[in-house]
């Protein structure tokens, strides 16, 4: 979904996720020298999100919301691109939480991340909260750390309310997210999938598209009843 704009690959040859050894949730808690070694690659990706821009497969579905016709979201992108593209955060779930935002991990709250980032000196250490001294830390789930009951919750009404849903970009192969696809078809809804590479509920949707998202867009939008 992001990459077409210009947000790096995670889980791809290549991508993030080959790059970097994670730190865990535990070991952020634990270990001074780890998390500053998390915020010098949140810092170094920070660049890229903040000037990413949605792109069209964004926009598209922001175009769906404004014609009435997109009940929710459910992303596990944590660029937050589908908030730049106007999309109202009441409507989305965040499964992996959200680098826009920074939370304190003692007292929970939650500011801007460029209020941080724009000044963020590693040298003194890691960034504590002003208001209780609590570690801080990047709105998203680390490994390690349990995604939030209320999200999947949401996500599951979600997957069990819809007549149609639309698995864009994705392998479907880290879970829980690949499961709402499933419930959704089981209980069913249409499942079209959008991506690349062949996923494990291929045999199962509805319809298939090995496609970018860009070039499916494309398509779509050359046919006479769209």
């Amino acid at each position: 979904m992001s990459t077409e704009s210009g947000i790096p690959d995670y889980r791809s040859q290549g991508g993030i996720w080959q790059k970097f050894k994670p730190v865990y949730l535990d070991e952020f808690i634990s270990d001074e020298n780890k998390r500053i070694l998390y915020w010098q690659r949140k810092k170094e990706l920070w660049q890229g999100i903040k000037n990413g821009q949605p792109g069209r497969a964004h926009l598209f579905f922001k175009e769906l919301y404004d014609s009435g016709k997109l009940m929710g979201l459910i992303t596990q992108n944590i660029d937050g691109l589908h908030e730049k593209s106007g999309l109202p955060k009441d409507l989305m779930v965040n499964l992996h939480g959200t680098n826009l935002e920074i939370t304190c991990l003692r007292c929970g709250d939650i500011t801007d991340a460029h209020e941080l980032f724009d000044d963020l000196d590693l040298e003194h250490g890691a960034p504590l909260c002003v208001n209780c001294g609590g570690l801080l830390k990047p709105n998203t789930i680390s490994f390690g750390q349990q995604l939030r009951g209320e999200d999947l919750d949401k996500a599951s009404t979600l997957a069990l309310s819809c007549d149609l849903m639309i698995a864009a970009g994705s392998t479907l192969l880290v879970q829980p997210a690949a499961s709402y696809p499933v419930i959704a078809n089981e209980n069913g809804a249409v499942l079209a999938i959008i991506t690349l590479s062949e996923t494990p509920l291929d045999d199962v949707a509805d319809f298939v598209f090995h496609e970018k998202l860009s070039d499916f867009l494309d398509l779509l939008y050359e046919t006479p009843f769209f």
